[in-house]
């Protein structure tokens, strides 16, 4: 079929990274990034542009794909996010699709893949509205150290490390974002702090490069917002297979994942997230990835 659209893919970002600003380092790291993709894109003769997901001016429906990547303010905007959503995937085809990505933005998402036999972090959910203090869920479960987050959320946002010292002094944030949002509980994982997260990128169900996730000395949280070092990463033949089952389990092939996985307190890999929307995925550190990325891409856009 005969593709008459203007553009073959367009590139999502969002606002403040629409452009390189040489001052900033961490500005510089995400434009950098989707170059990456870009280029690779355009040397196998596809027409790309790079967007802001909140463009007003575009009209959506003159590309064939939208591929997501740094679109990292959706969960601040989500209302606006998921409206968008909704339209923008009657006018195209999305990369990955709207629902495998709406499945993704709920950490809810872990109990499916669970049951499809992904070992998973152990994890509580409190569903919104629920009345049980921070203590009271503390004692039925009998854990003393954990973490609290949103079930939808990125960058750490509302993540705090709870300990039985300090459950009143988070009492108050606790309840004003449980009447309006579900949170998530899990066991505090002393390997993350020792050892790091590994995150491994998974094309088309083919893992292709892995980074290890480091804290800084006195935090909890691996991401370089909160000073986490990243380093290049050899897997283990064992958590490849991991990755890659974790990823043939969700509802549909994703084109492209991040897998982030850990060695959990009873000493097995465990996955702390999968991450099907906009995960950074550190071409920087193997740039080859890139072009295994388009060339998926690029299969794709010639079948149909």
């Amino acid at each position: 079929m005969k593709n008459l659209k203007s553009i073959d893919i367009v590139i999502l970002t969002e606002r403040r990274y629409i452009n390189n600003n040489t001052s900033d380092n961490y500005t510089n790291n995400v434009y950098k990034e989707d170059q990456f993709v870009q280029g690779a894109l355009n040397k196998l003769g596809l027409k790309t542009l790079r967007l802001s997901w909140d463009d007003a001016f575009f009209d959506w429906s003159s590309t064939k794909y939208i591929l997501f990547r740094s679109t990292w303010d959706y969960f601040n905007r989500f209302k606006e996010f998921s409206k968008w959503l909704s339209k923008v995937t009657k006018q195209t085809i999305l990369l990955n699709s709207e629902e495998i990505i709406r499945w993704n933005i709920d950490k809810h998402y872990l109990l499916d893949l669970q049951k499809q036999g992904v070992h998973i972090t152990k994890t509580h959910f409190i569903e919104t509205g629920t009345n049980s203090t921070l203590k009271e869920l503390h004692h039925s479960l009998g854990w003393k150290e954990t973490v609290l987050k949103p079930c939808i959320s990125g960058t750490a946002r509302h993540t705090y490390k709870l300990n039985e010292n300090n459950l009143e002094e988070y009492e108050a944030i606790f309840k004003k974002l449980i009447a309006k949002e579900a949170m998530m509980l899990q066991p505090f994982q002393y390997n993350i702090v020792e050892k790091g997260e590994i995150s491994m990128m998974v094309f088309n169900g083919e893992f292709t490069h892995a980074v290890l996730k480091k804290t800084k000395q006195g935090d909890f949280r691996v991401q370089d917002d909160f000073g986490g070092s990243v380093k290049v990463y050899a897997p283990t033949a064992e958590e490849i297979i991991f990755a890659e089952n974790t990823v043939k389990a969700c509802r549909e092939l994703p084109i492209y994942a991040r897998v982030d996985i850990f060695t959990d307190n009873d000493k097995q890999i465990a996955l702390s997230e999968l991450e099907l929307i906009e995960p950074e995925l550190w071409f920087r550190y193997f740039p080859q990835a890139a072009k295994i990325l388009a060339s998926a891409i690029n299969d794709k856009f010639n079948t149909l």
